[in-house]
């Protein structure tokens, strides 16, 4: 007798009633979507400093810019992921290491670098 065919689709990407996000996908999605936002966030802190090595009639508009309601949006978001990378960093050391692999601990350890990078963003805010 043949086997029954599957009638659900097998791809995790079909969102809705098929598949439910998890927090350990998210938390993945989000380490590789911040790192590379980083990326972004570095270029724009060398293109600072080059204006300051320019002289101040280029320094002017790149500083009005940096020091505008966008560029604090950037690097308060930048912030945000320089923090959430760096604990996604630590959960996943912990993984190769071999420890936090259980579903439960590895969801914990999900939101706690979502909750963390948001507390620790925010500590930043204050303190500089």
């Amino acid at each position: 007798m043949p086997d029954k065919p599957v009638e659900r689709p097998l791809s995790p990407f079909m969102l809705g009633q098929y598949y439910r996000l998890q927090i350990t996908s998210v938390s993945s999605l989000l380490t590789r979507i911040t790192g590379n936002a980083l990326i972004v966030a570095a270029f724009l802190i060398v293109w600072w400093l080059v204006a300051i090595a320019s002289g101040p009639e280029y320094f002017e508009p790149v500083n009005r810019f940096m020091t505008s309601w966008f560029g604090d949006l950037v690097f308060t978001l930048s912030a945000l992921g320089m923090w959430y990378h760096y604990l996604a960093g630590l959960r996943h050391f912990l993984f190769d290491a071999g420890r936090g692999l259980e579903v439960e601990t590895a969801e914990k350890l999900g939101w706690a670098c979502i909750i963390g990078s948001v507390v620790l963003t925010l500590l930043t805010i204050i303190i500089v």
